[in-house]
């Protein structure tokens, strides 16, 4: 089945997960198909969780007087297709047919504009701390919703698509956990 195929009436809105609009996308290249899941971490203020700063960062609502930190990333125009939180539940911002402003400068197999051509998943975490066994859970289905749908080539994080410029999702995601559900 083609992409778009699969795609169908949903546009690319996936069944299960919380919708909560971005503006942070665009529509991506004439005939991009998806073959590349990016695997982000966030936490917002840093090493937080469960507030609401990704989300209000997402929609372009991060109040920059509620944390020092939120005054530095001022006026970000950053999203991300999903959201895994800390307890599995699975938040999506973007329909996976649009661009989400994800990766930002980025590479994948020599081939730059990552956003063009990948799906961006962020989980609730941080460099310093584990992922949850629900974070696991519900990636894993997610990513098999996802390869039913795409063409998906490859799973990579955030750092190595922008090596030297990002670190995420970190030491502590165990990328064994996600490849064995493959």
């Amino acid at each position: 089945m083609t992409q778009a195929g699969a795609e169908g009436v949903d546009a690319g809105w996936l069944p299960g997960a919380q919708r909560i609009l971005s503006p942070n996308c665009d529509e991506r290249p004439p005939d991009e198909v998806v073959r590349l899941v990016v695997i982000h971490a966030i936490s917002l203020p840093p090493g937080e969780f469960g507030g609401p700063g990704i989300v209000d960062l997402f929609t372009n609502r991060l109040d920059p007087e509620a944390h020092p930190y939120f005054r530095q990333i001022r006026g970000l125009r950053v999203s991300s297709h999903f959201l895994v939180r800390r307890d599995g539940t699975l938040i999506q911002f973007v329909p996976c047919s649009r661009r989400a402003w994800h990766a930002g400068v980025s590479s994948w197999m020599g081939r730059p504009g990552c956003n063009d051509f990948s799906i961006g998943i962020e989980l609730e975490g941080c460099d310093q701390l584990a992922f949850e066994d629900a974070q696991y859970l519900s990636l894993n289905r997610l990513l098999a919703e996802l390869r039913c749908r795409y063409p998906i080539e490859a799973l990579a994080g955030h750092s190595d698509i922008a090596p030297g410029r990002k670190t995420d999702p970190g030491p502590h995601f165990d990328w064994h956990r996600v490849h064995a559900a493959s």
